[in-house]
């Protein structure tokens, strides 16, 4: 998992970043308010719990460890909670932390005060079904399966839909807001030609080009997103690869990420508005049925934990696969170490602890952005539009071929 660079120190909650200061000290407590909100038939006992996350995130107060010892992912919160604290040198709090760390565990912290491993009740369930509701999803989905044009094409159309489907993000209002019509200016880098030109060579040589066949979606949000994820699962399965793995979350986070849960939530839906979309959800649950759609959810994908550092067999299974495509912001920050490197980084050698071709799609709703073709185009961007990395308008499609030494 050797990197080619050597990283920069990650992104704090503190004011040296003043949108990850500001996620940890105004927009959770908001998300958090907003959980309160739209589930009034709460008990007391998770109001009040709420209601002290809330308070307690806003104001900076020191991170307590999770409460239930015997929860599978116990062990983990706690080691990551001791390395932040020996990596800071002094108490840790929700606006001197890590932000990577901090906001992960600020969604596990509302889990847990939500009780949903006892009920299975998702707190973010009204947000998500209001979107499934909506009649721009299910435009957005017409308009995805009504192409008639060749297969290649059909998969290139399907990549940049699934990309600016990523600014329907229920957690962010200034990306929400904008929606998936994108202009050509959006679109900051552009490696369809040299991912297409990979996937037209490993149709016909997969055994030569890499050891499995898989393509592995990295999934970020449910409702319009998932749903482009599941366009663009269908048309690899139908011209590119013999089975697609979906990697979700194991539980909710982020207000709208993706579980196993939502995907079949979403096929129901599918399957129940008739049409082309219910001949998508049958066919892939037809798929899912033999075995060339998986779904994987794990807790990796909910952690803290940088994709470089991925436990080891997690990590073998990512790093065989044919192609990797890695979905939205929060996983782009994870990828790239959710640091400030400079903008002109190249996108291959921060991504070369792996050896697998990776393709990251995402709308900029963070600072952290690699793979500019220079300095220059940030610094046109700075003066034109100060929040360009922030406010969910541009777009990136990043292709890493596999490393030579994988060949």
């Amino acid at each position: 998992m050797a990197l080619s660079l050597r990283p920069p120190p990650p992104i704090r909650t503190d004011h040296s970043n003043a949108f990850a200061h500001n996620t940890m000290s105004v927009r959770i407590p908001a998300i958090l308010q907003e959980t309160l909100d739209l589930n009034p038939d709460y008990p007391t006992s998770i109001k009040d719990r709420l209601g002290r996350l809330r308070d307690q995130i806003a104001a900076g107060a020191a991170i307590p460890l999770l409460e239930a010892e015997g929860a599978s992912d116990y062990q983990q919160w706690r080691r990551a909670l001791l390395q932040q604290q020996d990596l800071i040198g002094a108490p840790v709090t929700w606006h001197n932390a890590e932000w990577f760390f901090a906001e992960t565990y600020a969604y596990r912290c509302l889990v847990e005060a939500t009780r949903y491993f006892e009920s299975r009740r998702d707190p973010f369930a009204p947000q998500k079904k209001s979107e499934l509701a909506s009649e721009a999803l299910w435009s957005l989905i017409e308009g995805a399966l009504a192409s008639d044009a060749a297969a290649e094409q059909q998969v290139a159309q399907a990549v940049v839909l699934d990309l600016w489907a990523n600014r329907i993000d229920l957690s962010y209002a200034a990306s929400l807001e904008r929606g998936a019509a994108f202009a050509p200016e959006d679109l900051l880098v552009d490696d369809s030609d040299s991912l297409m030109n990979y996937l037209g060579r490993s149709a016909t040589a997969s055994d030569q080009i890499r050891g499995e066949s898989s393509v592995y979606i990295v999934a970020d949000n449910a409702g319009s997103e998932l749903a482009m994820d599941l366009i663009l699962a269908d048309r690899l399965l139908h011209h590119v690869t013999d089975r697609v793995v979906l990697c979700l979350k194991a539980h909710p986070t982020f207000v709208s990420d993706a579980t196993p849960e939502d995907v079949w939530i979403m096929l129901a839906e599918m399957k129940r508005r008739g049409g082309a979309g219910a001949q998508l959800a049958e066919r892939l649950t037809a798929n899912w049925k033999n075995g060339c759609l998986l779904f994987l959810p794990h807790q990796f994908w909910n952690s803290s934990t940088l994709l470089r550092d991925m436990p080891s067999a997690l990590y073998d299974r990512v790093n065989a696969a044919r192609l990797v495509i890695i979905k939205g912001d929060a996983n782009y920050r994870r990828a790239v170490g959710d640091c400030l490197w400079p903008v002109d980084s190249p996108f291959h050698d921060v991504m070369s602890y792996l050896d697998a071709p990776v393709l990251c799609l995402r709308t900029l709703k963070s600072d952290p952005i690699v793979g500019l073709p220079s300095a220059a185009v940030a610094a046109d961007l700075d003066r034109s539009d100060p929040t360009w990395r922030v406010n969910g308008k541009r777009g990136l499609i990043q292709f890493k071929p596999q490393s030579s030494n994988s060949q």
